[in-house]
């Protein structure tokens, strides 16, 4: 099959092109190479994988090239986006113009093709915003919901919350509903907390790569809140795994939503995460207190029941192996790590 992945040079996008081209499929990867980190991501795949494609450009401009690319693939996966909601907060309008803008302008790419391709989604569980009317019980080390034990469903009125949230919600619901009006066969896939390697982690976002790298330096982390916060996290490969559960059964499933995250019972608060962090270095992870960030939620956890029933999925990777193999990616990619971090 022939894949087209935007934002294919980030972290999920590297992961999932260097899948499908070990398993002989045509791919190509669209990104504009803004973010700190994927032109390293890139010439690793050129590295490792030769015969992918890669086209520079942007899904907010470059229309005849993403209309072009989207006519000759058989499945689009569109993970092109603004990632962080506090930069969403201080700049929405470049947040809006790169993920709503950005996925509109994909979705019409597709619908436009002689053969329309099948197109996933990379959504949120953002779009469920801060979910006040579920309580929240606070324990020694970590919240947790004093209803919900298989945690929030696809059912969840969606909050948009953030101008993240709003940008990312609209562009979910866009791709759903191209779906029912068009006949496009889409899935949405509202991902939780997902880590592994190629991450190249920021404060603002890609928290479990961000504390593991700051770690493995020996440098202080600032955790904002209390630190007691809690989210379920899903290893890489899992997710990648949920993509081609979806894609095989896109007959049956096309339209629908998933929340694709480690669901109940793959969650860590940060706390907990220091700790673990702790126990793989031996040493202690420096740390402080600041204060909640917008939109932070005390307790997100995915309820990923459906995606088991109906797309045959559910995570494998435990948080601590999966840390351990992103942190053992870091170690090994030490200096490329370092001058991506540099100012």
């Amino acid at each position: 099959m022939r894949y087209l992945i935007t934002g294919g040079a980030g972290f999920i996008g590297v992961n999932a092109a260097a899948h499908y081209a070990q398993q002989g499929h045509s791919v190509t990867v669209f990104d504009n190479l803004s973010r700190k980190g994927t032109k390293d991501n890139l010439e690793w795949l050129r590295r490792e994988h030769p015969a992918v494609r890669a086209v520079t450009a942007d899904v907010r401009t470059d229309l005849k090239i993403l209309a072009s690319e989207a006519a000759q693939c058989d499945v689009l996966l569109h993970l092109a986006a603004q990632v962080a909601v506090t930069t969403s907060v201080t700049d929405p309008r470049t947040d809006f113009e790169i993920n709503a803008l950005g996925a509109f302008n994909v979705l019409e790419a597709a619908r436009q093709a002689a053969e329309p391709p099948i197109v996933l989604y990379s959504s949120t569980n953002k779009v469920y915003g801060g979910m006040e009317d579920v309580a929240v019980v606070e324990d020694a080390n970590r919240y947790r919901y004093a209803t919900l034990p298989h945690g929030a469903s696809e059912e969840r009125v969606l909050d948009f919350h953030s101008p993240y949230g709003c940008s990312k919600g609209a562009a979910d619901q866009y791709v759903r509903d191209y779906a029912r009006i068009y006949g496009m066969r889409t899935v949405v896939l509202r991902q939780s907390c997902i880590y592994g390697p190629h991450q190249f982690g920021i404060e603002d976002q890609g928290w479990i790569a961000w504390f593991t790298l700051r770690g493995l330096l020996g440098q202080p982390v600032t955790v904002y809140g209390d630190g007691k916060q809690v989210r379920d996290v899903l290893y890489v490969d899992d997710l990648v795994a949920a993509f081609d559960a979806a894609i095989q059964r896109i007959d049956r499933v096309s339209g629908r939503v998933y929340n694709i995250g480690g669901g109940p019972a793959y969650t860590l608060s940060l706390l907990e995460l220091i700790g673990l962090i702790e126990k793989m270095s031996g040493e202690k992870l420096k740390h402080s207190f600041g204060d909640w960030r917008p939109g932070d939620q005390r307790v997100y956890i995915s309820d990923i029941r459906r995606a088991h029933a109906e797309l045959g999925w559910e995570p494998k990777m435990r948080p601590e192996p999966g840390i351990a193999r992103m942190r053992n990616w870091m170690a090994a990619n030490r200096d490329t790590i370092l001058r991506v971090y540099q100012p």
